[in-house]
Order: structure tokens, then C-alpha cells, then sequence
């Protein structure tokens, strides 16, 4: 029997999050499973990603395969990296400490890369906000200018108005005296 480390789809149309399953390659994409290892959800930014390691290890070890996206992600969590320093250490390359010390070092990298990316989004929606923010007030303004110029406007054509008759009424009084 052939065991793939593979994703499952679930969700709705356009909007798919997967669940991450060891399965028989036999099964079909969405059927029997033998155990499930975690979720990814791409809908996030960044895409969120829970897995259960210890356990993808021990998979990876009896000869799970993983497909190309399952790879992806093991891959972005450390359990290749975890798979290959074992190996080492199998092998007297180097010793437990040094690959456990080595692991840590890489995933201290890789977590400092995420909170950059992390806070350069939030950075990016503080600035978003602000820009359209900025950009309202200034359509209020414009708005406001245009209303007082109207209003101006208005009123300088009833003060005319009003002069107007007044000039009108005016003669109309010298005629009758």
C-alpha cells in the first residue's frame, strides 16, 4: 500500500481551505483517510498553517510521500529540515544537540520573516487607511467650497434681485411726486 501525505478539500466554491491527510494513494482526493495532520487555509494573509509535526515526521520516516503542495508546506515548516539533520545524526554527521540547535536557529529565521511580513501588512493597511482618510477630507472640502460658492451665489443674485426692485420702485416713487 502506497502512503501519500496529500491535501483534502473542504469549503465552498472560491473560497477552499484543505485539510492535510495521510492516505492510501489508492483513496480519492476527498475519501478515506488514515489520519489527518493538520489544516491550511490560503484564504489568510499569511496563509495559515496548523500542523502537527512530531506526527508528519513519523509519517515522512515509514515512507510517506508527499505530494507537491504537502511538500511545499512541510517544507515551510520545518519537517524536511527536521527529517534531513535526523538523518545526520543517523548517520554521526553531527550530534542531537547540534541538529535541535540548528532547527531552533532556522526557526527563529523563518518565524522573524513572518512577523516582518506580518507587520509590513498592518503597516500597509495603517497607510491605506490614512491615504483614505486623507482622501474623503479632502472630497468633503471640495464639496464644502462648492456649497459656500453656490450659496455665494445664491446670494449675490438675491441681493441683486433685491436692488433690482428697489431700483425699479424707486423712479416709480419720483414719478408721482
Amino acid at each position: 500500500m502506497a502512503v501519500k501525505i496529500r491535501l483534502q478539500r473542504h469549503g465552498k466554491k472560491n473560497f477552499a481551505f484543505f485539510h492535510i491527510v495521510v492516505a492510501d494513494s489508492r483513496a480519492p482526493r476527498d475519501g478515506r483517510y488514515i489520519e489527518q495532520l493538520g489544516s491550511y487555509n490560503p484564504n489568510t494573509n499569511p496563509a495559515t498553517i496548523v500542523l502537527n509535526n512530531d506526527r508528519a515526521l513519523a509519517w515522512l520516516n515509514v515512507g510517506a510521500e508527499p505530494s507537491l503542495v504537502a511538500r511545499r508546506i512541510l517544507s515551510y515548516e520545518g519537517v524536511l529540515l527536521r527529517k534531513h539533520l535526523q538523518g545526520g545524526v543517523a548517520k554521526g554527521a553531527l550530534t542531537q544537540e547540534q541538529a535541535d540547535a540548528k532547527f531552533e536557529a532556522w526557526k527563529a529565521q523563518r518565524d522573524s520573516k513572518i512577523d516582518a511580513k506580518k507587520a509590513g501588512l498592518s503597516k500597509d493597511a495603517a497607510a491605506k487607511a490614512k491615504a483614505a482618510v486623507e482622501a474623503e477630507a479632502k472630497v468633503n472640502q471640495e464639496r464644502a467650497e462648492a456649497l459656500a460658492a453656490k450659496k455665494a451665489e445664491a446670494e449675490a443674485a438675491a441681493k441683486a434681485a433685491a436692488e433690482e426692485a428697489a431700483a425699479e420702485e424707486a423712479p416709480a416713487e419720483n414719478v408721482e411726486a
